[in-house]
């Protein structure tokens, strides 16, 4: 299945695999941020089918994963791997020496797609995200990328 730069195009069904993935989604607005910001923006399909997309940025150095999702329908199948793999690749490529992220800690499949590839824990960030009523938690999470694909399978 290839990998392609994400695109405007590729919003409604972007947004309608975000809104199914996630309890609390990103906004059409923070998609359309990324894109126009020049972010790393890659999708994964099969024939004209979105699978799922990564969001990523570059600057000073280093990279930050802001997106990883693979529609819900679809997971389990290393989609979720392959496009890490890629967005990290391609921030190498422009520069970053490490990578950065952070994940609810209630996210426990993201956790272990992040830990089996490479990723270390590095920190918490209290109440950083929404959820309801409340805030979650976010664990902060540091690869080096002086070798991408080097994660454990």
């Amino acid at each position: 299945m290839p990998i392609s730069l994400l695109s405007f195009r590729h919003l409604p069904k972007v947004m309608d695999i975000e809104q199914r993935a996630y309890p609390w989604p990103w906004t059409e607005g923070m998609f359309v941020d990324s894109l126009r910001n020049g972010h790393l923006c890659y999708c994964i399909h099969d024939h004209d089918t979105l699978l799922g997309y990564i969001i990523l940025f570059v600057a000073a150095g280093e990279s930050h994963v802001l997106n990883v999702c693979v529609d819900p329908d679809q997971q389990g199948r290393g989609l979720g791997r392959r496009l890490l793999e890629h967005g990290l690749a391609a921030a190498k490529d422009l520069g970053a020496e490490a990578a950065f992220l952070e994940v609810r800690v209630s996210n426990e499949a993201a956790i272990r797609l992040y830990e089996r590839n490479g990723f270390l824990r590095v920190g918490r960030r209290k109440q950083y995200y929404p959820a309801g009523d409340t805030r979650e938690d976010a664990l902060v999470y540091r690869r080096d990328l002086g070798v991408v694909g080097s994660g454990s399978k």
